[in-house]
């Protein structure tokens, strides 16, 4: 079956204007242009725009979304498959979120008691997703599922200091790389300590601290651009400075 622009996001709930839009990107174009000068799209246009909102739906962007579709190695049926496991990982975590709620109403009526710790245990499980969406098949192939399993059980079992004392550790990290990048030496004082703060912090979420796997964790910040980003937000470069300091504490530096 064919369908004009119109139809298409009719039965889609997506406007025509987003439609245009995917075409001039290259991410959607028509199977053909009649006579009229109408936007035509047929089966396999179809099929691609779900696979579109599956991965909209799911927080990808539409430039990355290209990225996936146009590689040769796409694989429609895998996607889908790969959605399914994605959608159900957002239900569980949903399905936590409104147990939490549900408790939390009984607990205002009186009806039940609630640990402090249980009020949380739906946001911690949101995290760990959220960071499982960002980087954890770069994160997996790196360091293994095992490795990866335990630091997110460790990250759901914290208690409310711990929790509090990780997020200033994080904040003491950020604050003493600013210094030192402005001090512009990997091996000064103030790089050291940022790289002994990060080593603390990265030890609240492993079991087994090494220098091998801290210096890879410090490569990776200037090898995938989703964490150089984050690092330089304030300060381009600062994840390579990071990197250069840690190399240098672990005395990984060639």
């Amino acid at each position: 079956m064919e369908y004009t622009v119109q139809k298409l996001g009719y039965i889609a709930g997506v406007s025509t204007r987003t439609l245009r839009y995917y075409d001039v990107i290259g991410l959607l174009k028509p199977a053909r242009i009649n006579s009229s000068g109408y936007r035509i799209y047929g089966q396999s246009e179809v099929d691609r725009l779900q696979q579109i909102l599956f991965y909209r739906e799911l927080g990808v962007s539409l430039e990355g979304i290209r990225d996936i579709m146009t590689a040769p190695e796409f694989d429609g049926a895998l996607a889908l498959i790969e959605h399914h496991e994605k959608l159900l990982e957002r239900r569980a975590q949903l399905d936590e979120l409104i147990a939490n709620v549900e408790k939390t109403i009984a607990l205002t009526e009186g009806r039940i008691t609630m640990t402090d710790k249980e009020k949380f245990e739906g946001f911690k499980q949101k995290l760990i997703d959220d960071n499982e969406a960002k980087y954890g098949k770069e994160i997996r192939e790196k360091y293994g599922d095992k490795e990866v399993d335990k630091s997110n059980r460790k990250l759901k079992n914290m208690s409310e200091e711990q929790h509090a004392a990780i997020e200033k550790l994080g904040a003491d990290v950020m604050d003493t790389l600013a210094a030192a990048f402005a001090t512009g030496d990997p091996a000064g004082e103030l790089a050291q300590k940022t790289a002994d703060l990060h080593r603390q912090w990265l030890s609240f979420y492993w079991d087994t601290y090494t220098k091998e796997a801290h210096a890879g964790v410090a490569q990776m910040y200037v090898d995938d651009e989703r964490f150089t980003a984050f690092y330089d937000t304030k300060q381009p470069g600062s994840a390579e400075f990071l990197r250069d300091a840690v190399l240098i504490y672990t005395g990984k530096r060639q």
